[in-house]
């Protein structure tokens, strides 16, 4: 099977040129100027643009236990049609990760249904409860590429070292959702003033500084790798640019929706504003954007968090924490940081394919020749509505439902096979 990609715009090694790519079953066979090969089909690519198929190390897939919300099917149909080619599954699910029977149930359901590469997160301590270290060695022999208690976080700072220590045996970085649970309390939104006028709890920046300052010291004497997952505020951000002049092994990610909304969105009472970390102040959403552009911030990934409409649309203290982002990562931070000029094209492809891939150790991604096919092309001149009747995803709760967002995904490609094209 031969397929040829025509005059597109192609982000290779950096830079987006325009090149035509061959594809030949499920490796690029060719890149150059000009390819006049016979193909089994042929995309003229012309006014488009090809990316390596987006990256996501930080996803909630809901299966096994909540497929009501989502399950393996939908969540990676919704991933295709975002652009994504790889996700990581966080282990939160019901039972949770902890065991090589889940590790091997959620990678064999990925495999038969094909629409993206999942890969596995596996938990920190046995049923991410923060008491017992999990079994890592078999969950590492059964292909776990980092471990994590995202959604929950480890409290007590000597069985954190502990589990440190025992994922550096097993060359695992440990991902952190940082929250400390007594200064965060029953907190609902940021600490601040938005929360002071419309009566609702918050949930103070330091619940979440003061954990990252921790772990950063644990992962130091641990000799760790630590990756911090959506990273929310200013004060974060300098311990990690701190750490990194040390030369310490720290990494941190930020979501496209602690990017481009504040505190001010949860003014509406709009659950689907409702989120964990909460959005934060102007001041802290300005300092993510400015760490995205200047690398201090690693990655983007999406912390995709689908509910169902029965758990979002009540009370705002009674809705559960999260949105999911699939389908709306690229257009929105295309729409809003890249054509006002703030960041630059080439960072936003870098920070969504293969700079998420390389800091989990993924297989390699990026368009050079012998590499996987795995693609994403974009029109970014066209513009649709993100309606409810139009999303894959299980799951409605996003605060971009029925906007008009700037470009669209056209196709998606996994090992040289379309997973997804638009209609």
């Amino acid at each position: 099977m031969k397929t040829l990609i025509k005059n597109g715009l192609a982000y290779i090694e950096g830079a987006i040129v325009k090149m035509d790519i061959l594809i030949e079953d499920t490796r690029i066979a060719l890149i150059d100027n000009d390819i006049t090969a016979d193909a089994d089909e042929v995309i003229d690519a012309a006014g488009m643009h090809v990316f390596p198929g987006f990256v996501d190390i930080h996803a909630h897939l809901r299966d096994p236990g909540q497929t009501y919300k989502e399950d393996i099917i939908s969540g990676t149909r919704a991933a295709a049609k975002g652009g994504f080619t790889s996700v990581c599954a966080m282990p939160n699910t019901e039972p949770v990760v902890d065991n090589i029977a889940t590790v091997d149930y959620i990678q064999r359901r990925a495999r038969e249904l094909g629409f993206a590469r999942v890969f596995v997160i596996g938990a920190i301590t046995k049923q991410s409860a923060g008491e017992e270290i999990s079994e890592m060695a078999t969950m590492k022999s059964g292909g776990v590429v980092a471990v994590s208690d995202d959604g929950k976080c480890v409290q007590n700072a000597k069985l954190m070292l502990n589990c440190m220590r025992y994922a550096v045996n097993y060359d695992l970085p440990v991902i952190i959702h940082a929250e400390d649970y007594h200064l965060a309390g029953k907190g609902q939104i940021h600490s601040g003033k938005i929360a002071t006028q419309i009566g609702l709890s918050g949930i103070p920046a330091l619940a979440e500084e003061t954990i990252i300052a921790r772990d950063i010291m644990l992962a130091e004497s641990a000799k760790a790798r630590l990756h911090i997952a959506h990273i929310t505020t200013a004060k974060s951000l300098e311990l990690v640019r701190r750490a990194k002049e040390q030369g310490l092994p720290v990494t941190c990610e930020v979501t496209p929706h602690h990017l481009l909304l504040n505190e001010e969105a949860c003014l509406s009472f709009d659950t689907n504003t409702k989120m964990k970390p909460p959005l934060r102040s102007e001041k802290d959403r300005l300092a993510c954007v400015e760490a995205l552009k200047s690398g201090l911030i690693d990655c983007i990934a999406t912390d995709h968090a689908p509910h169902a409409d029965f758990e979002k649309v009540r009370e705002f203290d009674h809705a559960p924490f999260g949105i999911i982002g699939f389908e709306t990562a690229f257009p929105v931070l295309y729409q809003s940081l890249v054509l006002p000029g703030i960041i630059p094209l080439e960072r936003l492809i870098e920070a969504m394919s293969t700079a998420p891939s390389k800091l989990l150790r993924l297989p390699e991604s990026g368009i050079r020749k012998g590499n996987p096919a795995d693609l994403t092309i974009v029109d970014l001149n066209q513009s649709s509505v993100f309606a409810a009747e139009n999303i894959l995803s299980k799951s409605k709760n996003t605060p971009w439902l029925d906007q008009t967002i700037k470009s669209k995904i056209i196709y998606t490609l996994l090992d040289g096979t379309f997973t997804f094209r638009a209609e």
